[in-house]
């Protein structure tokens, strides 16, 4: 899809700063100048972290399983979920180092405080807005503007060296593909499980 590939292209470029020789995975990880400031403070991507999570979570439950917004919803529930517990799983598995805990990129298997490898925040909000995009994109253009909201939380974190350059990358690449592996299912998973007021949604029980 050549949004998705446009927009890992986007992040690389911001997180690269040109041509930098680095360590990690894929030899780009390296400190950049920290910056807690502006657009970029962790207070802001909390907003966007909390907010997103409110939003796809407050609009399944209101709009149910009844309509293809609703159904959109309780995919990127789905996303969420899913992409949450694998990127969890992933960082007590590698136990990377964050910038700000070492200016080595290869410091992995350093214990379960950790945590660094991959970003669970860029992976949760590309998983929220990837079924959106798969769904409503094609005749609504203005709808992949959702992918800023991945790429702005990729830079600010590896900013405030919350994470390395691989570690959103990573983190991009595993929410976006469990947000087409949701997109494309018959149908969403995890409304299946709950009983069946959860289906019909607040907006149309109280019509």
């Amino acid at each position: 899809m050549p949004a998705f590939r446009s927009w890992f292209f986007v992040v690389a470029i911001l997180l690269s700063g040109g041509v930098h020789a680095g360590g990690g995975p894929f030899e780009i990880d390296h400190r950049i100048h920290y910056d807690n400031s502006g657009i970029w403070k962790r207070t802001n991507q909390n907003v966007l972290m909390y907010g997103t999570i409110t939003a796809v979570f407050g609009g399944a439950l209101a709009f149910g399983d009844n309509d293809q917004l609703g159904d959109t919803f309780w995919r990127s529930v789905d996303a969420m979920a899913v992409t949450g517990l694998s990127a969890e799983a992933m960082k007590y598995t590698f136990q990377r180092k964050r910038p700000s805990q070492t200016d080595d990129p290869n410091d992995f298997f350093a214990g379960s405080h950790a945590q660094s490898f991959p970003s669970g925040e860029v992976a949760a909000i590309s998983a929220a807005v990837t079924p959106f995009i798969v769904t409503y994109g094609r005749d609504h253009p203005a709808v992949y503007a959702l992918a800023l909201l991945p790429v702005y939380d990729a830079v600010a974190r590896v900013k405030t060296r919350g994470h390395w350059q691989s570690d959103v990358l990573v983190g991009a690449a595993l929410g976006t593909g469990i947000g087409l592996w949701a997109a494309h299912r018959d149908s969403p998973l995890i409304v299946s499980w709950l009983p069946g007021g959860f289906k019909v949604g607040f907006i149309h029980r109280f019509k």
